[in-house]
């Protein structure tokens, strides 16, 4: 590009500063993107530290990735063998490291970790109390699929619709939030891709709200730790994800009551897995189908208090993935 004498200082300088801003969004955005070398000079009133100076006032620009983990390649440990997942990695959200890295970019089929990003659309953008009705389209008949037997016309509140999506993975409860949010599950659909677009997890995009496989529905690792990184923020997300059982009673479309009780699919909150010594699993979200292998992403904390988010994708097995996570979270005692 030439520039001439022609051309306003005032708009010259813009043209520059837009010119910067471009480069670092593309510098900002994860992997695969084009590298712009700007090197630091500090008496430069344009860099890649230092963006412009606008009379006695200095605005500088914040990394998008400036509280989250980052990571590029594989992060391995003779302690770990992730042989029988796809992916998996393991964040440590207060000092934004990441301690172990496999593939963690790889678009993988989600299963019902993708209820993570349905429950987060939801609280963003529900009530707790906000009347939620079920339509025809609950009725779900793939085979495999996880139910909680909801019918057209019952009613119940977002807070029970959540306690039976995260705890017992009810894909049927995922349509009627979907539904009681948008109006339909495409309207919901695309909530949930701009959330995840607003969250820099670019290598997702959703199909539907409960991960019943399709071609068109795929997240990676690392963008289920920037989902779960955002969900935990709510204090309901939380509760939920920890408790073991759910009983509630909903009324049906003629207003009788429903009682329904479920069980936590984590079975680490169960007990039939045990962690490390020192680390405490506070909940997660699991996810099974034939496509997507067994799932599972975990929020812990160590003996300090200190969290971290650790998923692994595509395990062979339920048992597989368990015993691979508890080797995946003792490189936290490290």
């Amino acid at each position: 590009m030439r520039c001439t004498d022609k051309q306003p200082r005032g708009a010259l300088k813009k043209r520059t500063l837009l010119a910067v801003v471009t480069a670092l969004a593309f510098l900002l955005t994860g992997c695969g993107q084009p590298q712009y070398d700007m090197r630091y000079t500090a008496d430069s009133e344009v860099s890649s530290f230092r963006i412009v100076s606008l009379g006695a006032e200095q605005r500088t620009a914040e990394a998008f990735a400036a509280g989250l983990c980052v990571v590029g390649s594989d992060i391995a440990s003779e302690d770990v063998d992730m042989s029988n997942a796809v992916g998996a990695g393991l964040f440590d959200v207060n000092r934004q490291k990441t301690l172990y890295a496999k593939n963690v970019h790889e678009r993988l089929y989600p299963a019902s970790l993708t209820k993570v990003m349905t429950a987060l659309v939801a609280m963003e953008n529900g009530t707790n109390d906000m009347r939620l009705t079920a339509s025809a389209n609950v009725k779900i008949t793939e085979s495999g699929a996880q139910l909680a037997g909801i019918k057209e016309g019952d009613q119940m509140t977002l807070d029970q619709a959540l306690h039976l999506l995260l705890i017992n993975s009810a894909n049927d409860v995922a349509v009627m939030i979907a539904e009681g949010i948008a109006g339909s599950v495409d309207g919901f659909t695309d909530m949930m891709n701009q959330k995840a677009l607003s969250l820099g997890a670019t290598n997702t995009h959703f199909a539907n709200p409960h991960g019943l496989s399709d071609e068109e529905h795929y997240t990676t690792v690392y963008d289920m730790y920037l989902i779960m990184n955002e969900a935990v923020k709510y204090a309901l997300f939380n509760e939920i994800i920890h408790m073991d059982s759910y009983n509630t009673v909903y009324t049906d479309r003629n207003g009788n009551s429903k009682d329904i009780t479920v069980k936590n699919t984590n079975r680490y909150i169960q007990g039939d897995f045990q962690p490390p010594s020192g680390i405490t699993v506070l909940g997660g979200k699991t996810g099974t189908t034939s496509a997507a292998g067994s799932c599972l992403v975990l929020i812990s904390r160590d003996s300090s208090g200190n969290p971290y988010i650790s998923v692994i994708m595509r395990a062979d097995s339920s048992d597989f993935l368990y015993s691979q996570m508890t080797d995946l979270l003792e490189e936290i005692n490290k």
